[in-house]
């Protein structure tokens, strides 16, 4: 059976900056929660930040800013690699990532500029993941996702 890597505040975790979770609550992700193909991370968490956190943003090159002005560039990049680590154990080839995330966003991210803008751009570990040849998907897409996992399992 396949697993999926997905972003813990999917599944309500207050692991988010502001102490929240952002959890989902559809048929597809409740069906794979029940089939136990859901293994959950946090790569802001696993990069060492607490929460709650500073908001972050990514600016152009790829730095990850707080609203404080603190670099947080490091944290993310070893969360993503974090990320890579146990999606690579559990041998996802799929990731549900929280759009619009410094770290998981997969379209666009905020612009950097903290004024609510959107560019499109991945976060730190969907770029990390995607390069390494995980598809990743956010949490509007998940219909997408199911039909990539049946084409998956379908070839496997």
């Amino acid at each position: 059976m396949q697993k999926i890597l997905i972003s813990s505040c999917l599944l309500g975790h207050p692991v988010r900056y502001d102490g929240a979770g952002k959890r989902l609550q559809h048929p597809i992700l409740q069906r794979w929660f029940e089939q136990g193909r859901l293994v959950s991370l946090c790569p802001e968490i696993a990069g060492g930040l607490g929460v709650p956190r500073p908001a972050a943003e990514q600016q152009t090159g790829g730095r990850v800013i707080t609203v404080t002005g603190d670099n947080v560039t490091e944290s993310f990049e070893s969360g993503a690699r974090q990320a890579l680590l146990v999606a690579q154990a559990n041998h996802c080839q799929i990731a549900i990532l929280k759009a619009r995330s410094p770290s998981c966003g997969n379209e666009e991210v905020y612009d950097g500029t903290f004024s609510g803008h959107l560019i499109a751009g991945s976060g730190v570990t969907a770029k990390l993941l995607t390069q390494s040849g995980i598809t990743v998907f956010n949490e509007s897409q998940l219909p997408q996702a199911a039909q990539y996992l049946r084409e998956l399992e379908r070839l496997s």
